[in-house]
């Protein structure tokens, strides 16, 4: 899952770079695919990894719960960048894109630093089926 972190936060920042070069309908194009990547993302994380580590370990309310609020702040910025990148208003996707990425940063230290390895622990017996599970299959196109 860190490396697919990784493949979103280089695919945004190359959006991110076609728009402080005014390249508006590649940056357009290349923002829905990094999208897409990033629901993909956070979607499998939810219904396939989260929803293992809570069956193997009874915990409902703790990191998952918190991972999935953050989820939920990501795609509402996603939709504010979508539009501002429409109208083409450099100063909205500025804000949005500058909030989004130090989000995602906090977001992917939490999973990667303490989320991840509880899983790890957890779900060590069923780890290649998870995994499958995920299907990120982005990787393997990249």
């Amino acid at each position: 899952m860190a490396v697919h972190h990784a493949y979103c936060d280089d695919l945004f920042a190359k959006v991110q770079a076609q728009i402080s070069e005014g390249r508006w309908d590649v940056a357009a194009s290349d923002f829905k695919r990094f999208r897409d990547e990033l629901q993909h993302h956070m979607l499998g994380e939810e219904t396939v990894l989260f929803a293992a580590f809570e069956a193997a370990t009874g915990i409902q309310s703790g990191p998952t719960a918190m991972m999935r609020q953050e989820h939920e702040r990501m795609r509402a910025l996603l939709e504010q960048i979508e539009l501002a990148l429409a109208a083409r208003d450099a100063d909205r996707i500025d804000g949005y894109v500058s909030t989004l990425l130090i989000m995602m940063q906090q977001h992917n230290l939490k999973e990667e630093n303490i989320l991840y390895p509880k899983c790890d622990a957890a779900l060590a017996d069923s780890a290649t089926q998870i995994v499958s599970r995920l299907d990120l299959s982005a990787l393997r196109r990249a």
